[in-house]
């Protein structure tokens, strides 16, 4: 069975830049689904960003312009770049491929 981990969460200032990794230990392919959602304490889990097939983009009206997901599949490892971070990007984000799911990577925009 494929394990996921995500890194690269942390505390960062308005403004900054983060980038999300989610390391597969196994193979996963282009044709898989697989993206990044995110839930802020007290809300329901939010998709963020996700791949909807080999060729299909889709992200969160609420990060469109400011996060961009990317995969190397050859290093079986996906990526969330998020620029110009806001409070409320504040959460835990989450990466899945296919029906597995990762732990989770805290991410906190604060000044």
């Amino acid at each position: 069975q494929v394990r996921l981990v995500e890194s690269g969460g942390g505390l960062v200032q308005p403004g900054g830049s983060l980038r999300l990794s989610c390391a597969a230990s196994g193979l996963i392919s282009s044709i898989y689904p697989m993206g990044w959602y995110r839930q802020a304490p007290g809300k329901q889990r939010e998709l963020v960003a996700a791949f909807t097939s080999s060729s299909t983009i889709s992200y969160s009206d609420s990060v469109k312009g400011r996060f961009t997901i990317s995969r190397d599949i050859a290093k079986n490892t996906m990526y969330l770049q998020m620029n110009s971070l806001k409070p409320e990007d504040t959460a835990v984000y989450y990466c899945y491929v296919l029906k597995m799911w990762g732990q989770g990577t805290q991410v906190t925009v604060s000044s």
